[in-house]
């Protein structure tokens, strides 16, 4: 069976994101792409999303590695919804964040083709208390 193109989209962020390889991760990013750094900051456009996980990698003292559990794409057309068990481990021992997530993605298919994030929340429904 062939793995969702979006998938390995999200395989390829994990990879960069561990990697620190920032530049190639924003080629996964719509040019108006969300992040919600954490749920009271959000970061508007590549570049703040870029500097966002430099931060982010900082913050983890440049150790974090994200991966993906169970996952569920949901598609209509050029748009598609996607519902992720995502864990981060890391060396730092003292985090106010929770490691293992329900994460939401929101994808959009470009004129080529390629599925690009446009809304990355890790942190899921979390963000409504």
């Amino acid at each position: 069976m062939v793995e969702h193109e979006i998938k390995v989209v999200i395989h390829k962020c994990d990879l960069a994101i561990k990697q620190e390889d920032f530049d190639t991760l924003m080629t996964y990013y719509t040019d108006d792409a969300i992040l919600v750094v954490k749920p009271t900051k959000i970061a508007r456009s590549k570049v703040e999303i870029k500097n966002a996980f430099i931060a982010i990698a900082k913050y983890f003292n440049h150790s974090i590695v994200p991966t993906q559990g169970e996952m569920l794409i949901l598609e209509a057309g050029d748009t598609a919804l996607v519902i992720s068990q995502t864990f981060l481990e890391a060396e730092k021992e003292e985090n106010d964040y929770a490691m293992d997530r329900k994460a939401t993605y929101a994808f959009k298919r470009n004129s080529h083709g390629t599925w690009l994030c446009a809304i990355d929340n890790s942190y899921g429904t979390e963000l409504i208390k």
